[in-house]
């Protein structure tokens, strides 16, 4: 159903419960990782909520944008949640109380990307209009706006140190910035269309770009250089991640799969099969044995992914 989501036990298949209440597309999902015992929804119906994973209780539900909620995020501390819109805010929300504690505003164009840094005191949102800002959280004060891309902003990411943040463009590249001064620090290129998205691994000693392509790197974020190219999905790559270790690197793509690569040398290790439309949205949970995919009908399947290569699903739906 439209604006539903399921949740299931992945060792029984059993379903557990189910999350209603939106009136539109669950567009954005995200578990308040590492504690995982929140969710938190966002819709085109401009709400988000706030949901127990164990019990499905709606703790609350986040009003006040004015269009699409299209991307999320809790911070790592697990008190506030962020929201973007294509309203062209952001606003940052109290998990306790469900107040509104800011609304960051000065983009031209919606909001399509957003990241707390790890100790929670800054934020990035990335645009239509270009453009990413970083806000100061408590404040919700502009502090620095990084411009050099010359197409819409698909992506942005800082590194764990917080020292660091990763964009990816339409421009078809992607660039590194001081997250202190603003300043651009490098343009790693190579791809031969859009960057649709980027990341860090975990030490932040890597950034993996996947693109419309149909191809994904792994550069070097000290030497910038590309150390690893992978080559095999049949249609472009928009979703990619390290696993919490960064041994694997999950991508999602529109030829209806996903894949597991090694980054050090590129192998495809498995392909997930399943779904019956384009891939759209990958994660691994924070120990790294469990993979959830998503896709444009709105269907979420959990995989459980151990190095025996067991895959046990669909069990998730949204």
């Amino acid at each position: 159903h439209l604006g539903t989501c399921k949740i299931w036990d992945t060792a029984s298949g059993e379903e557990l419960r189910t999350l209603e209440g939106h009136r539109n597309v669950v567009y954005a999902i995200a578990f308040n990782n590492p504690y995982g015992d929140k969710i938190a929804t966002g819709s085109f119906d401009k709400t988000c909520k706030l949901w127990s994973a164990e019990t499905g209780k709606c703790y609350h539900t986040f009003r006040g944008h004015t269009a699409e909620i299209v991307c999320l995020s809790f911070n790592l501390q697990s008190t506030l949640i962020a929201t973007g819109s294509m309203d062209t805010t952001a606003k940052l929300w109290d998990i306790q109380n469900g107040e509104e504690v800011v609304m960051l505003t000065g983009h031209s164009a919606e909001i399509i990307a957003l990241s707390f840094n790890t100790t929670g005191d800054r934020i990035i949102t990335g645009s239509f209009d270009h453009t990413v800002a970083v806000w100061d959280v408590g404040t919700g004060r502009k502090l620095h706006t990084l411009i050099g891309h010359r197409a819409e902003i698909s992506s942005a990411q800082f590194n764990w140190d917080c020292s660091l943040i990763v964009t990816g463009s339409m421009d078809k590249t992607c660039m590194l910035w001081n997250a202190v001064t603003g300043t651009r620090v490098a343009t790693l290129t190579g791809h031969d269309d859009e960057v649709l998205d980027v990341c860090f691994d975990y030490t932040g000693q890597r950034i993996a770009t996947s693109s419309a392509d149909g191809s994904a790197r792994v550069y070097n974020a000290e030497t910038k250089k590309c150390i690893a190219k992978l080559e095999g999905h049949g249609g472009e790559i928009s979703k990619i991640c390290f696993n919490p270790q960064g041994s694997r690197i999950l991508t999602a793509s529109s030829d209806k799969t996903a894949r597991l690569w090694d980054p050090h040398t590129g192998q495809c290790i498995q392909i997930l099969e399943g779904h019956t439309d384009e891939i759209f949205s990958c994660a691994f949970n924070y120990k790294g044995d469990i993979i959830i995919t998503g896709n444009y009908l709105g269907f979420v399947y959990t995989v459980l992914y151990f190095e025996t290569k067991h895959v046990l699903g669909p069990f998730y739906t949204c």
